[in-house]
This record gives structure tokens, sequence and C-alpha cells, in this order.
């Protein structure tokens, strides 16, 4: 945590120093306002494609990471150091089979079990095609033992067969994301 010297200077009363330390941690009473610094914030994407498995909640895997900016996110596991509230999504890009009707469902784990989730449905696919789902929510984690994980499930109702969530080296497909929002 970074040392707060405060002086009065001026018509603008306070005004505050760190000393470079670290993050910049601000409380009334007590009470974290907000930290001010390298928070946490990652985004990792799908580099190849990966087959979900036909009736099966699957953990999504993502190769690449473009930036971890506090080394929070490992694994496709998301561990936060700082307690507080956070911006998680995720989104798959999917590609579906001529003649079958789907549902797509994006997870999003904390500590093992579903917190969120988000579904599509595609009723009588005429000719294959790629389609994609989106789930975004605020999660809060403790900054000790919460971590969050992104997972899929795929249900096929013609047969049962599985689709491919695309990856691909620009990071344009399927990916995971977050941010520290508000510390607590």
């Amino acid at each position: 945590m970074a040392l707060i010297n405060t002086t009065t200077t001026g018509v603008l009363g306070t005004t505050l120093y760190g000393d470079g330390s670290g993050n910049l941690t601000v409380q009334k009473d007590g009470v974290t306002q907000g930290i001010y610094g390298n928070i946490p914030a990652f985004s990792a994407y799908k580099s190849a494609n990966q087959t979900l498995a036909y009736n099966s909640v699957t953990k999504v895997t993502l190769g690449t990471e473009e930036y971890d900016t506090n080394n929070n996110f490992a694994s496709s596991t998301f561990t936060p150091t700082i307690a507080g509230y956070y911006q998680i999504s995720g989104s798959l890009y999917w590609t579906g089979i001529s003649g079958r009707n789907y549902a797509v469902i994006c997870y999003i784990y904390k500590n093992g079990a579903i917190y969120k989730r988000n579904a599509i449905s595609i009723t009588s696919l005429g000719s294959a095609g790629d389609w994609s789902n989106e789930i975004n929510s605020l999660v809060y984690c403790n900054g000790t033992t919460d971590y969050i994980e992104f997972y899929a499930y795929e249900v096929d109702y013609s047969s049962s067969g599985t689709i491919t969530i695309n990856g691909a080296s620009s990071g344009q497909y399927s990916s995971f994301s977050g941010i520290l929002i508000k510390a607590a």
C-alpha cells in the first residue's frame, strides 16, 4: 500500500502524494473507496478450436493471454488478489452443423459452481453457420480464495452431435476477460 502524505495548499485544500511503492488505496472511515494503480485486469482468448462434447459442461480453454496486469490469470482461471467487484465477460463463437437444433449455454463459474448463465437456441439450422453468445456479470471476489472460470454446455436436440468453439491466433473469436470495478 502506498503512503499518503497530506498538505494544505492554496485554494484547493488537500494535496495527496503517493510514495510510489504500490497501489494507492483510498479509505474513508476505514472503508476502502477505491484502489488506483495496477488493478487486476485480464483478457485471454482461444487460439485454437475446441470441441464441446454432447450434453456435457466443458471448461473453455483459453490458449493466449492478451494481458494480465496483476498476474491473477492462469490456466483459464482468474484468481483475484484484491477483494472487490469484478466485471467478468465471456464470449463464444461457434460453428453449427446444418439440419440441427442447438442450445449453447455460457457459464461464469465461481469457486467451481455455476454463478451466472446465458443461453442461445438455434432451431432448424438450415445450413451450417457460425453463431455467438456472450455472458457478462458483476462478481464479488474476496481477494483470497475466490476464483472465476468460463464454461460452456452444448445440447444438440437433433442428435448427439458436437459443435466447435472457434479460436484464432488473432483473438477475434472466443474470449474471456475481467477487471476490478470497485474494491471492497
